[in-house]
């Protein structure tokens, strides 16, 4: 299964983005180690790993610390290794603490027609990006929304961030 990888620090002087390699990565701790590398003195790092079209996790770190996971969907612990790896672990978010994503996508309204992919699993910690302008409803409703690739909502979240174009420019490499 392929990946991309795509780390986006912040510092003192803004934002910067790096591709990642996770190849050969055996547990989560390495794959933190792998993300304070990019920046070691970051206040925050980001990693998003997007599998093959299909999946999206987020990683979280604050001050090198407190590594924080979000997966848009359990089956990628099943589909490969790298999946399991990083949301093997995960439990399902509590959706009674973000509301019922599952009804409505970005918070719009209800409608006839389901809005969100009803295969979709999230799992992890879906408020890792809240205080960041990208509360766990939006996350989850943006991850689960039919048709949306893991590369869009990347871009989605990384526009609110501010971070767009240096992750943006990693793909044309």
């Amino acid at each position: 299964m392929s990946y991309f990888a795509a780390a986006a620090v912040r510092d003192s002087d803004g934002w910067t983005a790096a591709e990642v390699n996770l190849r050969g990565v055996t547990d989560l701790d390495e794959v933190a180690e792998r993300l304070r590398d990019v920046e070691p003195d970051a206040g925050l790092s980001l990693l998003f790993v997007e599998a093959d079209d299909a999946y999206l996790v987020v990683l979280r770190l604050d001050e090198g610390e407190d590594l924080r996971v979000f997966g848009s969907d359990s089956a990628y612990a099943e589909e490969s290794r790298l999946g399991s790896v990083l949301v093997g672990d995960l439990k399902a978010p509590d959706l009674d603490d973000v509301g019922d994503v599952r009804r409505t996508a970005g918070g719009g309204a209800e409608t006839d027609q389901p809005a969100v992919d009803p295969e979709a699993d999230p799992v992890g910690d879906a408020d890792l990006l809240a205080d960041l302008g990208i509360p766990a409803q939006r996350l989850i409703a943006l991850c689960t929304r039919e048709g949306m690739l893991p590369a869009d909502v990347t871009a989605e979240v990384c526009q609110v961030l501010g971070c767009f174009d240096e992750v943006e420019e990693l793909r044309e490499v």
